[in-house]
């Protein structure tokens, strides 16, 4: 049987353009080796020095000779793994949380939402450069600090959701027959929530990309030469009159992931939600 959120979201033109730019990513991530025309690392930089863009370097390359639209193809691994690595550490810390949170209530609840509220007092990046810096920079380390630092607004989302379910008719009715409580949450209240938890994964992605790329710019992602779209953006900075292809192509990049997975969320949320469900 169809779902009935099929038909408008085959109506959508922007959930179509989200998915093609999402389907672009994360088909460059996993078909790099065939899609890329050379290797990531290796390059000439005695021949090809910061060529322009031609029919032999579509995008130009580097300083070190290297092809850009390769490294922007393998760029687009890092952003999709981040952005999945990241989001199931903010989920299942978030989930837990708030689960627990709204269905225990008192001391319980107001100790998790008072450190989620510690967590979201500070600005996001700034968290993230202070944790980052604190401990060896590398990619694994990125990906977990950025699912840590999310978790918090993931939190407070479910536990809205469970504060309104928890007073609802099942759940009462399972309380009375006895249910243990970890069957109530992970049984009954977990797949009511299931939806929220989708759509502000799906958001987070775009929060994550955008959050990699940043600490790389800033030397604290992932290190050279492993090709992330930040540090790549950052390599260019100082070439952007004589070669401005350098740090632009990572940054559409960017911009286009960021653009797809927004959208994407955007229109899962309106139609999950009915109070936001438009007809376009």
């Amino acid at each position: 049987m169809a779902s009935p959120l099929a038909g408008p979201f085959r109506r959508d033109r922007f959930f179509q353009l989200g998915l093609l730019l999402v389907g672009m990513v994360v088909g460059a991530a996993l078909l790099a080796q065939w899609l890329a025309p050379g290797g990531p690392y290796t390059g000439d930089p005695a021949t090809a020095y910061l060529l322009p863009p031609s029919l032999d370097h579509l995008l130009g390359t580097d300083t070190q000779g290297r092809d850009v639209l390769t490294r922007v193809i393998y760029g687009a691994r890092i952003s999709l793994a981040v952005g999945i690595i990241s989001q199931v550490v903010a989920s299942l810390l978030g989930v837990t949380l708030g689960l627990v949170s709204g269905y225990y209530g008192r001391r319980v609840d107001a100790l998790i939402m008072r450190l989620a509220d510690v967590t979201l007092a500070f600005p996001t990046l700034l968290l993230l450069i202070a944790v980052a810096a604190a401990v060896n920079p590398s990619l694994p380390v990125v990906f977990v600090v950025i699912g840590v630092v999310g978790w918090a607004a993931m939190a407070r989302l479910v536990r809205g959701q469970v504060l309104v379910l928890k007073g609802s008719e099942y759940v009462l009715a399972a309380r009375a027959l006895g249910a243990p409580d970890r069957r109530i949450l992970f049984r009954h209240l977990l797949p009511n929530v299931r939806a929220q938890v989708i759509v502000a994964a799906t958001l987070g992605m775009a929060g994550a990309i955008m959050a990699e790329a940043a600490l790389s710019f800033v030397g604290l992602g992932a290190q050279p030469p492993t090709p992330s779209w930040g540090s790549m953006v950052a390599d260019g900075r100082d070439l952007l009159r004589v070669a401005p292809w350098v740090s632009f192509a990572p940054g559409i990049a960017i911009g286009l992931a960021v653009l797809g997975f927004n959208l994407v969320g955007d229109t899962l949320r309106e139609a999950y939600d009915p109070k936001l469900r438009t007809e376009r």
